[in-house]
């Protein structure tokens, strides 16, 4: 085995007597024996014994078999992989910054303050909405946080019979979990053949759920990356019945200068940061789910707030008596905050309006470039991301995780495949708004060369990857017997 290609397990390279490290005696006097009895171990633990070098070329070499958006394209639809800017790291980073300590004194930590209360006015000029919270430490966070605040609206006004939350079927996964969670009953709203929402199914379904509906919720553009053109009528009817309009905006991209949610009439929203205002957050964080609300709803909005008075930030806990409420630890990701901040003021103004615009030229230019030989099911202009149903030649027997295995080969991150559940073998592609053509043209080169593969030689595409530190694993096996202990751990 090439070590330093692969590597072996830490364990594997543990000697009886090996040290890497050079402590200090022991400066309180004490000796092991002064421990009380339930803080010692029966035996000794069960580490690896490494030098120094052994351990430094270890982990070094386990991180080169890492990928991540500074390594390659990582075309990750529905979970933006965008490329996070040097100087929003460093300026995160930053002592003044990540010092700071949730229970200081506001006067201490002015500079926070005042950048947690202008992303907040940033995010409500953005998107038309009248009050931000960015508390939440997550977009699902956020949804959760969000139909607390409609749910809070219906019951101060004494409507606790608003029970029903209408849900599209193209939806994330986590707009139903999160409706259950805040104890509201889903009830799924059908698409029309062209992807977007039926219109004509959602009026049946207000005609005999009217006056439960607490809210529908809508991701736009929706999960096909297809714009929801019919988004007045549907709000007209939603508000008709007493319902309000949740906006799901982890698809905000290629919205970014074009139209703000808050002007089509939704009432609630939240922001995926770390999505559309650049932390990537792959293996599941960091996060932050900002939530707005439209003029009227603000009262409901979670606590603490930060207040502005004589230009002097405060905290502020109470008199809030429609308030949520803590919903979080403290402020939330203030890191994700700070990377956002930095990145909407190095984008300024002029250039945020052409986030939108390049994140559906890019998607459009890759969807044009390879329908000929992937499955497109919806045809029309889609936004920042489209999903092909597999390769349009089926006889080859190539399924989409075939392909998604031999892209690992060329050197890219696969898609998301098999999501959305419309279509049997869903390949969804979203390259963002800031690659370049010749990335885009390179990806577009491969994803028409594994096509040609599964034509001619289509065990090839099958067995894939070939490349990697380990083939093609059983997913199943993996996912109901994971081996997560190092089991000959003993006998180093």
């Amino acid at each position: 085995m090439n070590n330093r290609l692969y590597g072996n397990l830490i364990f594997e390279l543990s000697k009886p007597g090996r040290k890497g490290y050079s402590l200090p005696k022991n400066a309180f006097g004490h000796t092991l024996d002064e421990l009380p009895e339930g803080l010692k171990r029966k035996e000794d633990a069960q580490l690896p014994e490494c030098d120094e070098l052994t351990v430094v070329r270890h982990y070094t070499n386990l991180s080169h078999n890492n990928f991540g958006v500074n390594d390659g394209f990582y075309p990750l639809g529905s979970c933006t992989m965008k490329y996070n800017p040097i100087i929003n790291e460093e300026l995160a980073a930053l002592k003044t910054f990540a010092g700071l300590h949730p229970l200081q004194p506001a006067d201490t930590c002015q500079h926070a303050l005042h950048l947690y209360y202008c992303l907040q006015n940033m995010l409500s000029e953005l998107t038309g909405l009248k009050e931000f919270t960015l508390n939440p430490c997550a977009g699902a966070h956020g949804e959760l946080t969000g139909l607390m605040v409609i749910r809070a609206y219906h019951m101060s006004r004494n409507d606790d019979k608003r029970t029903k939350v209408l849900i599209p079927d193209s939806a994330h996964g986590t707009n139903p979990a999160s409706a259950a969670v805040c104890g509201l009953e889903v009830v799924e709203v059908k698409s029309r053949p062209d992807g977007t929402v039926d219109v004509e199914d959602l009026k049946i379904l207000i005609a005999e759920w009217g006056n439960e509906v607490a809210a529908m919720m809508m991701t736009n553009p929706n999960t096909l990356g297809i714009f929801e053109h019919a988004i007045p009528e549907i709000t007209k009817l939603v508000h008709d019945c007493g319902g309000l309009m949740y906006y799901d905006g982890a698809n905000l991209n290629p919205m970014l200068g074009e139209c703000r949610p808050g002007d089509m009439g939704f009432d609630v929203m939240h922001i995926n940061l770390h999505k559309t205002f650049s932390t990537p957050h792959g293996g599941g964080g960091p996060g932050s789910g900002p939530v707005g609300v439209r003029e009227g709803l603000e009262a409901f909005l979670p606590t603490p707030r930060i207040v502005v008075r004589d230009d002097h930030y405060e905290v502020e806990t109470g008199n809030y008596e429609q308030a949520l409420g803590s919903i979080g630890a403290f402020f939330g990701n203030f890191s994700v905050m700070v990377k956002a901040f930095v990145y909407i003021l190095s984008l300024g103004k002029e250039n945020v309006k052409m986030v939108g615009p390049l994140a559906t030229l890019n998607a459009t230019y890759i969807k044009e470039s390879l329908k000929d030989v992937y499955e497109l099911p919806i045809e029309g202009l889609c936004k920042h991301e489209f999903v092909f149903d597999g390769l349009k030649d089926k006889s080859t027997g190539v399924t989409t995780m075939d392909v998604a295995k031999r892209l690992l080969d060329y050197g890219y991150h696969a898609p998301t495949i098999y999501f959305p559940l419309l279509f049997h073998e869903s390949l969804m592609i979203e390259p963002t708004e800031n690659e370049s053509k010749e990335t885009l043209d390179g990806f577009i080169a491969v994803m028409r060369k594994i096509a040609e593969e599964a034509k001619n030689d289509p065990e090839m595409v099958k067995t894939a990857p070939h490349d990697t530190p380990i083939g093609r694993v059983d997913d199943v096996l993996a996912a109901k017997s994971p081996v997560l202990t190092f089991k000959q751990m003993k006998s180093i």
